[in-house]
């Protein structure tokens, strides 16, 4: 399981744009909602600094967090971050309560390993494409990984990781899948691919350069039509 965080929020009155507005501007705080496990939704505000250093974790979206609000302790995660579309400031954020006997949806990101040593790059001069940075899994909250880990040593040149091919630690499932392997959205994570120039761009660079030569020779011809004879001109 992910190091757990503590983040103290408090309980927020105010509700509509106006009102949330005012709080990010004037208090410089970020609005929220604390829902989930049966319980009551909440409206909640957090200092906006406070919420910027917990977002300093890399695993901050991935993780279990235990929010302290009027004196009681929940164990959450979040589900949801909104951000200004200019500014990419945060302007909302999603709680949602967890129960240790009910498994969660929460999507943790993809760590690569061993890219320096990937056979398809070492040995074929191959490219390796990341698809995906992270993954949306299902699981008990004891069981939550910090990470997908990928060991992309093996991967030979034309070769492909899919979702159906990551490494899933016990207890850990991911839900777009469904029941089969060979679901339309077992995507490929990442792949190693050889970089190679596409004919048509070649033949239209051999076709440039013959044009250039043609009109350089053509310029060529032209001059030495248009300069006189040394001796005409000595005559003239």
């Amino acid at each position: 399981m992910a190091t757990q965080l503590t983040l103290e929020v408090s309980t927020r009155e105010s509700v509509g744009s106006g009102a949330v507005g005012r709080l990010r501007r004037i208090d410089d705080a970020v609005p929220g909602v604390l829902y989930g496990a049966g319980q009551e939704t909440v409206n909640i505000t957090l200092p906006t600094r406070v919420l910027l250093k917990a977002m300093q974790n890399e695993n901050f979206l991935s993780q279990i967090i235990e929010l302290k609000l009027d004196g009681h302790a929940e164990q959450v995660v979040v589900r949801d971050m909104q951000r200004h579309p200019a500014t990419e400031n945060i302007t909302h954020i999603d709680f949602l309560r967890i129960r240790e006997d009910q498994e969660i949806q929460v999507s943790v990101p993809i760590r690569f390993i061993n890219e320096e040593s990937c056979i398809g790059v070492r040995m074929s001069g191959g490219t390796i494409t990341r698809n995906m940075v992270e993954v949306e899994i299902s699981c008990l909250p004891k069981d939550l990984p910090e990470a997908i880990v990928v060991d992309m040593e093996d991967i030979d040149i034309g070769s492909a990781v899919h979702l159906s091919g990551l490494a899933l630690p016990a207890g850990v499932s991911i839900p777009s899948l469904g029941t089969g392997d060979d679901s339309d959205r077992n995507v490929p994570v990442v792949s190693v691919s050889i970089v190679r120039v596409q004919e048509e761009d070649v033949e239209e660079e051999e076709a440039a350069d013959e044009l250039a030569l043609d009109e350089e020779g053509a310029e060529i011809a032209e001059g030495d039509e248009e300069t006189p004879d040394s001796d005409e001109a000595a005559e003239e």
